[in-house]
């Protein structure tokens, strides 16, 4: 029953992850730190989008270049290479995630540079095939990895493929802000002499209290939406004052912030986090939530092999917005992932790109999520989604199975 049929009081269940003693170690014996944190060549940002805008930068691509860049994505790496001079072509993601091949093919040209690939969610894109293609024509590889920090592909850590990769930390980690760059090969001489500047103290500080708020709030919902409302009057008396904040989470590029670096609060508990602990816990979340959603929601074809971690579960809806607000009003902190991106993205290879913006609805499923938690978003789930054949999405291998020839069956002898 949901809360308003029976009474019982509703859940709050973060978007992202909350800051909790459960996920940090402490004490002298610090454990290694997971790539790309102990890479060589690394730079910490406030956000990626400016890791983003700084490796195009310091590549400095002649007017004529161009990147390929999928036509699934946020907006806010766009906006980052259009601020740094890049010259993109738009190659298109179909509906299971994964690139159209041919079509990156066919857009690849002469005048092609480098080729932008975005893990989706934790899950990878096909890398043998990307690394090949990149390397038989002599193409830059960029991962982005904002989406997938933790995550791997046969073995090894997404975004050690290319020469240079970019992670968003604050989505996978409860911390205030945090992304890295990383140059795996190709070092650049402009990123290696770049001094970051600190962000401001109010910054970090407002960010932190709404990690521990999200905390307090999941056990203590009502008194934790009273603190929230407190925090929201606190923070509007800031913007009305124009006290000047950074942000994270948002769709918007400002180059007047391209430079600002990571907290040193988030230094510190990088350093303390338990790493195999948060990746067990996701996977762990996801299969709970998958399991009692399957067959009951459409569900994106998604796999969770060896080395996934995974940022949401995603499912399909009718009417996302609508169902992103019944669901909000329930406490459950959906993520509609994403809505818009780059207006010159909506090409005519962009059927399916638009698809999953207006379908794709994200769940929480982060290691700060109980069991008594994922239970309340299937009952939730369930009671306002129903699955429907025009939103299902046949997997790789479903598609290669109904386009093989049917061979002409032999007759059968009925003789003894």
């Amino acid at each position: 029953m949901t809360a308003s049929r029976s009474g019982k009081e509703r859940m709050h269940i973060p978007s992202w992850p909350c800051l909790t003693s459960s996920q940090l170690h402490f004490g002298e014996d610090l454990r290694q730190l997971p790539f790309p944190l102990q890479a060589a060549n690394r730079k910490y940002f406030y956000v990626a989008r400016n890791g983003i805008y700084h490796i195009f930068r310091a590549l400095g691509l002649a007017n004529q270049e161009n990147v390929l860049v999928p036509n699934y994505h946020s907006g806010n790496e766009t906006s980052a290479m259009r601020a740094a001079g890049v010259n993109i072509r738009f190659y298109p993601i179909l509906r299971d995630l994964q690139p159209d091949m041919e079509a990156i093919e066919r857009l690849c040209g002469p005048e092609t540079r480098a080729l932008y690939v975005i893990h989706f969610m934790g899950w990878p894109q096909p890398m043998n095939r990307l690394v090949e293609f990149c390397r038989a024509r002599g193409l830059l590889l960029i991962e982005d990895c904002a989406l997938s920090f933790l995550s791997e592909f046969e073995g090894r850590p997404l975004g050690s493929f290319g020469e240079y990769a970019v992670y968003c930390l604050y989505k996978t980690l409860p911390i205030p802000n945090g992304a890295v760059l990383v140059q795996n090969r190709g070092h650049l001489q402009e990123l290696d002499g770049l001094e970051t500047l600190d962000p401001k103290r109010i910054s970090v500080l407002s960010r932190s209290s709404e990690l521990l708020l999200d905390s307090f709030r999941s056990r203590f919902p009502r008194a934790g939406a009273m603190l929230a409302g407190i925090k929201a009057v606190a923070g509007s008396t800031l913007t009305a004052l124009s006290v000047e904040r950074e942000r994270v989470g948002n769709i918007e590029f400002d180059l007047d912030k391209v430079d600002t670096g990571m907290s040193s609060l988030c230094h510190w508990l990088l350093a303390r986090f338990n790493y195999e602990l948060i990746r067990n816990r996701r996977r762990a979340n996801f299969q709970w939530l998958e399991h009692r959603l399957r067959e009951k929601v459409n569900l994106l074809p998604l796999s969770l092999a060896e080395g996934v971690c995974p940022l949401f579960l995603p499912i399909l809806v009718e009417d996302k917005k609508a169902v992103a607000a019944e669901l909000t009003r329930c406490g459950i902190g959906v993520v509609e992932l994403w809505n818009e991106g780059d207006p010159e993205a909506n090409g005519p290879d962009s059927e399916d790109a638009l698809f999953l913006r207006r379908h794709v609805l994200e769940l929480p499923i982060h290691q700060n999520v109980s069991e008594a938690q994922l239970d309340y978003i299937a009952r939730e789930v369930t009671r306002r989604v129903r699955p429907t054949e025009r939103l299902r999405v046949p997997s790789a291998a479903q598609v290669a199975a109904a386009e093989e020839p049917t061979s002409a069956m032999e007759p059968v002898s009925l003789r003894a």
